[in-house]
């Protein structure tokens, strides 16, 4: 499989935030107002005005010792992605796949109206978001833009740390499985998140609920959202029906 991946060893972040505020100067993205909730978070989730966000979750390991855990979390760029499917039923072209590079792309005409679908509905990892006034939804790109150009993406040439890599499929495979290796002489419990379904390849140091709960897609979810563009499902009413009672 050829295209383009990231890969993003979560052993080496430090919350620096330097690549979601890259990507909010890039895309230039609004800044959002917030309010402190007790965590260094912020803001407390994605947004159509934060499509980048790194966040922070309190945990203990095996032996009770608390640490922080930091989680960049993006669009996964899926191999097969659902919201092309579910959201391109809605209105046809809003989610298109660039060929040469895999990434997903939402355009100007992922325009929905509200209510009619959320995010979770059409990805497992409940990443786009909608703007709450033009009804567009929207997400990581992967820099299609600058990718087109040569260029890396916003977030990896920000990262100071390592914690960010990009670059083709197969090269970004390889560097993960040396890595995963490596961290595992420490850390047996390492591992790759979805390698074989996504573009970003996370590689995680403890369970994947410890980061946050949609780290990893759901497998049930996954199955049902795919199964809703099926030829044989009943109709878009029953399908999202279907859906919400699983959920």
């Amino acid at each position: 499989m050829s295209g383009k991946s990231f890969f993003v060893d979560l052993s080496l972040c430090t919350a620096c935030r330097g690549c979601q505020v890259a990507c909010k100067q890039w895309k230039d993205l609004p800044a959002e107002h917030t309010r402190n909730v007790g965590s260094h978070q912020n803001p407390q989730d994605l947004s159509s005005k934060t499509i980048r966000l790194v966040r922070f979750s309190e945990a203990r390991d095996e032996d009770g010792k608390f640490r922080w855990l930091f989680f960049p979390e993006q669009c996964r760029h899926c191999i097969e992605p659902p919201c092309k499917y579910i959201a391109n039923m809605y209105a046809p072209g809003a989610v298109v796949q660039d060929e040469k590079t895999g990434a997903v792309i939402m355009t100007d005409k992922a325009v929905l109206p509200k209510g009619k679908v959320e995010g979770w509905e059409m990805c497992p990892y409940n990443v786009p978001r909608q703007d709450p006034k033009t009804g567009l939804f929207s997400k990581c790109d992967m820099c299609i833009d600058r990718v087109e150009m040569g260029m890396l993406p916003a977030c990896v040439q920000s990262c100071p740390t390592g914690t960010m890599n990009f670059g083709d499929r197969a090269d970004m495979l390889k560097l993960a499985e040396e890595r995963l290796a490596e961290v595992k002489k420490t850390n047996p419990n390492a591992y790759l998140a979805d390698p074989e379904d996504v573009r970003v390849i996370y590689l995680c140091e403890t369970k994947p609920e410890s980061y946050h709960e949609t780290l990893v897609a759901s497998a049930d979810q996954r199955k049902t959202i795919m199964a809703g563009v099926s030829p044989n499902k009943t109709s878009r009413r029953g399908f999202l029906t279907a859906l919400k009672n699983k959920a």
